[in-house]
């Protein structure tokens, strides 16, 4: 079955050995949307086979958070009404003119337009995908929306983010429950991983004016408020130490300065990160 957030809200857990993000289903009294579509035609159909066997009403809607493949590849295989932020419905338009063979996928890692990480998982999940069929969103907003599933209300909102610019949220403001996809996570496309303090913290401030009990974010397991604005609160003040610094060894010792202490192994992949998104201005 899948895990009961509350009663109007389920998830799907997130699967890292092929890369399989978090699916949530929301259901209100008239109908129900489903929080992305999966990493693969097989995701969609396992996601779809435990909704089966729910008493929810009938699926309407699959709302995407953003463009990435593994949030998107099962979109043809669930078959609903498909909506995304216009931004997203534009990539989505564009890999459907791709091929998804090897030796494209490949090419495109050898040109930089794609990433191993991507390549791999895509290979390691499909590796086949002579199948495969994309799809473009049926509708498009352009700031927010908001869907009234009878009892219950899904506002979905555009809030971008350095890991993909199109990104949206999903609070469903009844529940206290938001879907933030994979929105809060590093920039993995151009080189080195990495985070950009000022587009973090507007990032931040469209996410905490909702009022939420429990965050589901693509690639871990849901978190209360309270540890969610922890990792938030820890993660602004490493950018802050950090700051315009782009030397690994001096933010390094910058920290261990200020915070009295040497980073742990988490907190010196974000100084990393913090310092990658500095060399890249």
């Amino acid at each position: 079955m899948l895990k009961q957030l509350t009663n109007k809200v389920y998830y799907m857990p997130h699967y890292s050995e092929t890369d399989r993000p978090a699916l949530g289903l929301i259901c209100g009294d008239n109908f129900s949307v489903i929080v992305d579509s999966g990493n693969s035609p097989a995701h969609a159909r396992d996601f779809l086979d435990l909704v089966d066997k729910m008493d929810a009403p009938p699926v309407k809607f699959v709302v995407l958070t953003h463009w990435h493949w593994d949030h998107i590849f099962g979109m043809e295989t669930m078959g609903y009404v498909a909506i995304s932020h216009e931004a997203t419905k534009n990539k989505l338009a564009y890999l459907k003119t791709l091929q998804w063979d090897d030796p494209s996928l490949d090419a495109r890692v050898e040109t930089g337009e794609e990433i191993e990480f991507c390549r791999d998982m895509i290979k390691r999940e499909m590796p086949n995908r002579d199948y495969l069929k994309l799809k473009v969103p049926d509708l498009t907003f352009t700031n927010k929306i908001e869907i009234d599933l009878g009892g219950v209300t899904c506002v979905v909102e555009h809030v971008g983010g350095v890991h993909a610019q199109d990104s949206s949220i999903i609070y469903i403001p009844d529940e206290k429950i938001m879907f933030l996809g994979d929105c809060i996570y590093q920039d993995f496309y151009s080189g080195e991983w990495s985070y950009d303090l000022e587009e973090l913290v507007i990032l931040l401030d469209k996410i905490k004016k909702y009022e939420v009990d429990m965050y589901v974010t693509g690639h871990q397991n849901p978190k209360t408020r309270e540890e969610m604005w922890s990792f938030f609160d820890d993660l602004t003040n490493i950018g802050e130490i950090v700051d315009k610094e782009v030397s690994f060894d001096k933010a390094v010792a910058r920290f261990t300065e200020v915070r009295k202490e040497s980073p742990n192994e988490e907190q010196l992949e974000y100084i990393q990160n913090f310092v990658n998104g500095n060399q890249k201005k």
